[in-house]
């Protein structure tokens, strides 16, 4: 298989469905290179199989699993799961690796693989370079399974309930939510069945709404893309809580009991908060990107905790995290990653912790998140010709200076380039959004002007 760009992005292999590289053909070589590179040490390996509820789906999972079996491996196939169960059941059942189709927040018309060695973790880049160079190779001819050491594949229909128990665990044994109102918006997503039933077995009374999945309505106007549909319903129900989910239920924003959104910062704010009173938060630092707004640095200082940025991406979170030994990490999206429960960010784990703040401390989650000071935060993006380092462009290096001088420690500017697109991002942050709108304004031209802006 012959390809110019890097196969793999920073979360598996994404694009549109049927058009490379998300094809059929793509799929069926994946698996045949993923049960090569994991399961080459067990007498009689196996895989498991998630996905969300694209229409896609189905394509993908029958050719990823015919590529796995024709390896001389087995596959369980268990239908719609959210990513973060698919980490819990790779290592709940023992196999050699997971495999989860899905293109989390996007439309339904793209979708992606990605996939979890036997731990439960994302695969570095140095593993999913190896599975890119075997792709189409005489080497992974050669290792085809003989006829009769062929794979197989089955359905396994009770894992639901697997990954529910899991969850419920993670909630203190001395709390409930009996008496709690929640609007639930799983985004017609992997969540529709897990996300209300944990819910309703903690107690609650819950209000599920994008819970119909039809195979094209995933993320459509709702989920953790679009909160004001829960907020709405929030408001109009009177409930006490609102959470909303993302395709693959790896992301959670919560709207509070007067229909604001409060989103992963506000979240990690929070938690950060709990974890150190508890004692619970190792390191005394949490793990975010570089894009994690400034009021939660700000927060985590108040609070005498340390803040640790990383590149954008929850698995660069996560590395960061088991590096550092540290247990708290996520991003602004919504991904928050509890080390202690799970490999990767879980939104209903997220919405289970704050929850248990709320009913442990007797608080709304509007009096939790009261003193979240939230800075204005200005993002333009800058066509460009060419990806010259920012630190070699001296007259935006040196209005850079001067703007976060002005800017002090009540603000921030960062510039990154896009690792897709021929693209730059500048951000600026500070107290006073039109005077952080006119610096990010003014940047973004002096950027466009050092390196060339495309039409």
């Amino acid at each position: 298989m012959s390809h110019t760009q890097r196969l793999f992005g920073t979360d598996g292999v994404r694009g549109r469905a049927n058009v490379h590289p998300m094809t059929a053909e793509t799929a069926l070589s994946l698996g045949q290179a993923v049960a090569y590179v994991f399961a080459s040490s067990d007498e009689r390996p196996r895989i498991i199989i998630g996905k969300d509820t694209r229409l896609s789906g189905y394509l993908f999972e029958d050719a990823l699993a015919a590529g796995i079996c024709s390896m001389g491996v087995d596959v369980m196939q268990v239908g719609p799961m959210p990513t973060p169960g698919m980490a819990f059941l790779t290592v709940d059942m023992r196999c050699a690796a997971g495999v989860m189709i899905s293109a989390s927040h996007n439309p339904y018309t793209d979708n992606g693989i990605k996939f979890f060695s036997r731990d439960g973790f994302k695969l570095p880049d140095e593993i999913e370079d190896r599975i890119e160079a075997l792709l189409g190779s005489a080497e992974l001819a050669r290792a085809r399974a003989p006829a009769e050491r062929i794979g197989r594949a089955r359905r396994i229909d009770d894992v639901e309930g697997r990954y529910v128990v899991f969850l419920k665990k993670t909630f203190p044994q001395d709390l409930s939510l009996e008496g709690l109102r929640v609007v639930l918006d799983c985004a017609h997503g992997a969540a529709y069945k897990v996300g209300p039933t944990v819910l309703e077995e903690l107690g609650a009374e819950v209000d599920a709404i994008g819970v119909q999945p039809s195979g094209r309505n995933i993320n459509e106007g709702c989920g953790s893309l679009h909160p004001e549909h829960a907020a709405a319903r929030v408001r109009e129900r009177r409930a006490d809580v609102g959470i909303a989910l993302d395709g693959d239920a790896d992301r959670c924003v919560l709207v509070d009991e007067r229909g604001q959104t409060v989103d992963g910062d506000a979240l990690l704010a929070l938690v950060a908060d709990d974890a150190a009173t508890r004692g619970a938060l190792r390191g005394g630092k949490v793990v975010a990107t570089v894009m994690s707004n400034l009021g939660l640095e700000k927060a985590l200082e108040r609070r005498g905790v340390g803040l640790l940025r990383t590149a954008v991406g929850d698995r660069y979170v996560v590395e960061a995290m088991r590096a550092g030994g540290y247990n708290l990490g996520g991003e602004q999206s919504g991904h928050v990653v509890f080390l202690d429960h799970n490999t990767t960010g879980d939104g209903l784990i997220t919405a289970l912790r704050a929850l248990a703040i709320a009913r442990r401390r007797g608080r709304t989650i509007s009096e939790l998140c009261a003193d979240f000071e939230r800075f204005p935060q200005v993002l333009v993006n800058v066509r460009v010709a060419q990806k010259k380092p920012i630190d070699a462009l001296p007259e935006l290096a040196a209005a850079v200076r001067r703007v976060e001088a002005e800017l002090g420690t009540r603000g921030r500017v960062l510039i990154r380039y896009s690792g897709t697109e021929p693209k730059a991002r500048v951000m600026v942050e500070g107290e006073d959004e039109a005077r952080v709108r006119e610096y990010a304004e003014e940047l973004a031209v002096r950027l466009e002007r050092s390196v060339g802006g495309v039409a």
